[in-house]
């Protein structure tokens, strides 16, 4: 019988493999748009549920985010026997940016609602961060872990882990100070607490620092059941 180590290799994907960062966009554009995966379907609350944004879009945004960020090192793909790219986890140790005005347009302007959201919660935990440490983030400081996604059929969760795993471990070795994410759903909660001990944020009030969804009126159609809101999860190193 099959060992998890002989199943799936792990690795951090570099700016010379063009093919494995398009196939690592596909992963992640399938499980956000909307994908079957072992009889189930898998899809994002926001992305593919509320705003039905078209996969070819969110493919292209994906690899070109890979593309401008894959040289530092935190972009880890799952592979199979074959070399299919079954899982992705991707991030950065840029600071969070707040744009604040629309930039995309089309049939992809949809998407502007998502960065709103993410900088409706990400202003507020730079203002946070400041107050917690006296000083402004800089690059370098945090991972942000930004996009995950498992199309593996069989032992998702141990995915997870493996990839969470040689990013974290990355990030430690690099004297990063945190590790944090925007958790859209419970289920990634669940799965980023129990693997890797990212947790709610809270804040020096006392507070957690989450966009509700019934409060935004593009995005209340999703089921309280489903999800509630986006929240910032933290982990310290």
């Amino acid at each position: 019988m099959q060992t998890i180590q002989e199943l799936y290799t792990y690795e951090i994907l570099t700016k010379d493999q063009p093919d494995l960062i398009e196939k690592a966009a596909e992963c992640l554009a399938k499980t956000f748009i909307g994908v079957e995966v072992a009889g189930k379907w898998v899809q994002e609350p926001i992305i593919g549920y509320a705003l039905q944004l078209p996969y070819e879009d969110f493919y292209q945004f994906t690899k070109e985010y890979i593309e401008a960020n894959v040289h530092q090192g935190y972009c880890a793909i799952a592979l199979d026997k074959e070399r299919k790219v079954v899982g992705a986890l991707v991030g950065d140790t840029n600071v969070l940016e707040i744009m604040e005005e629309d930039i995309f347009e089309g049939t992809f302007s949809n998407m502007n609602i998502v960065m709103h959201v993410l900088e409706d919660i990400d202003k507020r935990f730079l203002e946070d961060y400041k107050k917690r440490y006296g000083k402004d983030m800089e690059d370098g400081e945090v991972l942000h872990l930004f996009l995950l996604g498992v199309i593996a059929e069989h032992n998702r969760h141990d995915i997870v882990q493996g990839l969470g795993d040689i990013l974290v471990k990355r990030a430690r070795k690099e004297g990063l100070r945190l590790v944090l994410g925007e958790a859209t759903n419970p289920k990634s909660l669940r799965l980023m607490e129990k693997y890797h001990d990212l947790t709610k944020y809270v804040d020096i009030e006392g507070n957690f620092i989450v966009h509700k969804y019934e409060s935004n009126e593009h995005l209340s159609s999703i089921p309280s059941t489903v999800a509630d809101g986006i929240y910032i999860i933290v982990k310290e190193l």
